[in-house]
């Protein structure tokens, strides 16, 4: 078998399979592209099947040396892994040589969040006079109020909107479903936006059950809320560079400062592990640290 069957193969796998985005798909296929780059440019002709632990490790050593940090090798070797499971699986190999490669050690950096008042001043910047304005507002709302990715944001439809009983449903990675609660200030601006101002948009077809829309009666991109975002930070003043995804670490931290259960918030951020959302509780550990440093009589 050659490369590019073994690539083709795996490609199939992770969307019929494991029903991967398009994205996700793209990232690992160019994962295994680098080792059969690595193969060609060493001159060692190496095929998927043939592939060693050997080999392997001398292909961390050259990505290593070519400057990639350890945060992006220990994604490709996620990718490799992967890879050798599917061949495994398939009977395409008799034995998995990245079984016992271990990839580099990484610290996990705490992501960047919003204090409170700074999430009130950015949804206070919102010129609510402009037509676009009730949208972004839904949409800050949106993000801080329910935790939700920027994906799950420019995917969520009418039809998933409950309202009433406080609760959204949110297709996440891997095409999953979760159900989420949503509180009151969200409710409030999701209600304005979809009652008083999408009404007015004339709406593209197939688009009508996309709850964000931009003038053009489409979905928004991700692209168009990250600018929207920069630009309010820009507003207020804000020298931190935040995107969807501080709503997002936000969220998770305020709730995980305000004492709610770690298991709670892994369901409602839609972590396959908890191990994920065990990060937030390292933020919570700086909170308090800050916390006895200000107050603590001895510190």
């Amino acid at each position: 078998m050659d490369w590019r069957s073994a690539i083709n193969g795996f490609q199939a796998y992770l969307k019929l399979e494991k029903s991967l985005a398009d994205n996700s798909i793209e990232a690992y296929s160019r994962d295994i592209e680098r080792l059969y780059q690595f193969s060609d440019i060493q001159q060692i002709k190496l095929k998927p099947q043939t592939v060693t632990l050997a080999d392997l490790r001398n292909f961390i050593t050259w990505i290593n040396e070519l400057g990639m940090i350890a945060t992006s090798q220990a994604r490709i070797l996620s990718g490799i892994k992967a890879f050798y499971k599917y061949m495994l699986m398939e009977d395409l190999i008799t034995t998995d040589p990245s079984e016992l490669l271990e990839s580099p050690r990484i610290m996990r950096k705490l992501p960047d969040t919003l204090s409170y008042a700074d999430i009130n001043k950015l949804i206070a910047a919102i010129d609510l006079s402009k037509p676009e304005g009730p949208r972004n507002k839904a949409i800050l709302e949106t993000l801080y109020g329910s935790g939700l990715r920027v994906s799950e944001l420019t995917e969520l439809k009418l039809s998933n909107l409950y309202l009433e009983i406080e609760f959204i449903k949110v297709t996440g990675k891997g095409n999953k479903e979760r159900l989420v609660p949503i509180g009151a200030e969200a409710i409030h601006a999701l209600k304005i936006w979809i009652e008083s101002s999408r009404v007015h948009t004339s709406i593209k077809k197939g688009e009508e059950d996309i709850v964000f829309l931009n003038r053009r009666g489409a979905r928004l991109s991700r692209q168009m809320i990250f600018l929207m975002i920069q630009g309010l930070a820009q507003t207020i003043g804000l020298k931190k560079a935040i995107s969807p995804h501080t709503f997002r670490h936000s969220f998770a931290t305020h709730l995980v400062e305000g004492g709610a259960d770690l298991r709670a918030v892994q369901e409602m951020l839609g972590h396959e592990s908890i191990t994920t959302t065990e990060i937030y509780t390292h933020l919570d550990r700086e909170y308090l640290k800050s916390t006895i440093s200000q107050f603590h009589p001895r510190s």
